[in-house]
């Protein structure tokens, strides 16, 4: 299946380096983060899955659960996360699950149902298209997604910076300008007419054109 922005994130049930998971109900209702690498022992995966275990206590403040994922068996990442600790100085105290099969990668749309059904024997390269992000919602739906080749590692403050718009404007009837980050002024979204825009905002907006209407952050 083809997954889009608010498709919702298929649900699957799967062995990881922290027991058997379902999927949703592990998610609960915050947010999660999933995100996939090609292969274990690679080395630009290994630096993104240690800064990601430094950054776990920020999702954890936005109540929010981060989940990796590789096509390799589990026995593999419980390996692969002892150098990973070793070389980048966080423990991986998040799951990650094992997907020898492919069925993960494949539900998630990262591999093509004709990519066979076991990672054995594969290289990084056949599976260069496991290397996603996904930020998915309390209603289990996909709010956000990003796609980076191998030789690019992912930003993962930028994951962050995402979670964040995504949370905000969930909450409120607002959208983020370019480069926002948490505290900056934000826009109120066109579906909200000026007379509604004055009963939410009584203190007013700046509006260099009528269909930009900034404001100060919600809280």
């Amino acid at each position: 299946m083809s997954l889009r922005i608010n498709s919702e994130a298929p649900n699957f049930s799967t062995e990881t380096t922290q027991g058997r998971i379902d999927f949703h109900s592990w998610i609960g209702d915050g947010w999660a983060i999933l995100f996939s690498h090609p292969k274990d022992f690679t080395p630009v995966c290994t630096t993104e899955l240690g800064y990601m275990a430094g950054l776990e206590p920020e999702f954890k403040k936005r109540n929010t659960k981060i989940i990796g994922l590789s096509v390799d068996p589990i026995e593999d990442h419980k390996r692969w996360s002892k150098d990973i600790e070793e070389t980048q100085g966080h423990a991986v105290n998040y799951p990650m699950i094992g997907d020898p099969e492919l069925k993960v990668a494949k539900l998630y749309d990262m591999l093509p149902e004709g990519a066979g059904d076991t990672s054995k024997g594969r290289t990084a390269a056949d599976n260069a298209t496991v290397r996603s992000v996904f930020v998915i919602g309390p209603d289990k739906k996909v709010k956000a997604m990003l796609t980076y080749p191998m030789s690019t590692g992912r930003n993962f403050d930028e994951v962050l910076r995402i979670l964040d718009s995504c949370q905000l404007t969930a909450k409120h009837q607002v959208a983020t300008p370019v480069n926002w980050k948490q505290g900056g002024d934000v826009i109120i979204v066109p579906s909200v007419s000026d007379e509604q825009a004055k009963q939410k905002y009584p203190n007013g907006w700046k509006a260099p054109k009528p269909y930009l209407r900034i404001i100060p952050q919600p809280k």
